[in-house]
């Protein structure tokens, strides 16, 4: 591990490496009587990142300080390129880390930063000097290669840190909260960034967070955990559009929790038939149910006879959210273009129709 004061030995050595496969098998990890992981089960494809995301205390920090051998796992396996790695030390894993915190050495400039980890694994000098402005060049901030940390932002920092975790050709790379510690911009831009070299370098990658934003726009799958298990893997559209449950529906993305009646596979919301994204989930018969509807499967339109009334508007840049009130004093979220707020300002009257998108049905 980079950032490690022991010397490394990795476990191969095979020069500029593609990613690997990954395998986390029946990990089971408690602290005291809390499960922190509970059965997980993951695999990760060679050169694939895996978001995990899910609320504090779901286990996905644990899951990562696992692969990286920094956490023991009461039972379970921990496979690599088909090696069970499941005893092996951490500084051994041959695996790259970017923390929250940034983690550099205060005292040594960025190139150092990055040579940090070669020069543990007894690379010459000159090739270390080579790859370190390689990877400072990797991450767009080549220019500052003599530059100590406190004369850096934020994201200059963390740029310094993938390029440490990077030079060292890691097999794997983990990314814990990297990014939660920027403001909002820099967070955009680095997270972009980030993907960029992940398919770039094509190293396997686990990627740690709390943003379901940012685990939407960065992964190949994205993992929801909750309380030690995977509650849905798969494509981040998948995710978002087919949630497996209640869960992951209000936890990836915004629903409003609108009131409606089971009608055989479907479910019927403020009148409009909608389908189910898992019909075998419905109850039996004609059941009052919670449905979990998308801001974007609702239509507002401006109409002085509509029965509805906006009473917020919240502009997002193009997009733009609108919360009505139904006589019924339902509120109702839709996302609409903000080309059309003029019209759809508070107080004004407007009529509510659902797109019969897939939803999930709310728990309780």
């Amino acid at each position: 591990m980079t950032g490690s004061t022991d010397v490394v030995t990795p476990l191969a050595d095979r020069g500029d490496r593609r990613g690997v496969a990954v395998r986390l098998r029946g990990l089971r990890r408690r602290f005291g009587a809390v499960p922190a992981l509970d059965g997980l089960d993951l695999d990760l494809a060679p050169g694939e990142l895996v978001a995990l995301l899910g609320p504090s205390g779901c286990g996905k920090t644990t899951a990562l300080r696992v692969l990286a051998g920094l956490e023991d796992t009461d039972s379970g396996q921990v496979l690599v390129d088909g090696v069970d790695v499941t005893t092996v030390p951490a500084n051994r894993r041959d695996m790259g880390m970017v923390f929250q915190s940034y983690s550099l050495f205060p005292h040594l400039t960025a190139r150092e930063n990055v040579e940090f980890g070669l020069r543990l694994r007894g690379r010459p000098a000159g090739e270390r000097r080579e790859r370190a402005g390689e990877m400072l060049d990797l991450v767009g901030i080549g220019s500052h290669a003599g530059r100590y940390p406190h004369q850096l932002s934020g994201g200059q920092q963390q740029r310094v840190a993938l390029a440490r975790a990077l030079a060292i050709r890691p097999r794997v790379l983990l990314l814990d909260e990297p990014l939660s510690a920027l403001d909002a911009k820099v967070r955009v831009q680095l997270r972009d960034e980030i993907r960029r070299i992940q398919i770039e370098v094509g190293t396997t990658t686990l990627f740690v967070t709390h943003d379901q934003e940012e685990a939407l726009a960065v992964a190949d799958r994205v993992g929801v955990m909750r309380a030690g298990r995977l509650e849905q893997v798969g494509p981040p559209a998948e995710v978002y559009l087919r949630p497996v449950s209640a869960f992951v529906a209000d936890f990836v993305g915004l629903s409003n929790r609108l009131p409606g009646r089971i009608s055989g596979t479907d479910v019927q919301v403020l009148g409009f038939r909608m389908p189910l994204v898992d019909p075998t989930a419905a109850p039996a018969g004609d059941a009052a149910v919670t449905a979990l509807v998308r801001p974007e499967s609702v239509e507002v339109v401006a109409e002085e006879a509509g029965a509805g009334r906006v009473v917020a508007a919240s502009f997002l840049g193009a997009t733009s959210r609108v919360t009505v009130v139904l006589p019924d004093d339902t509120l109702v979220v839709a996302q609409v273009d903000s080309s059309r707020l003029p019209d759809l300002a508070p107080g004004a009257a407007v009529r509510v129709r659902l797109r019969p998108a897939p939803v999930a049905l709310g728990e309780g």
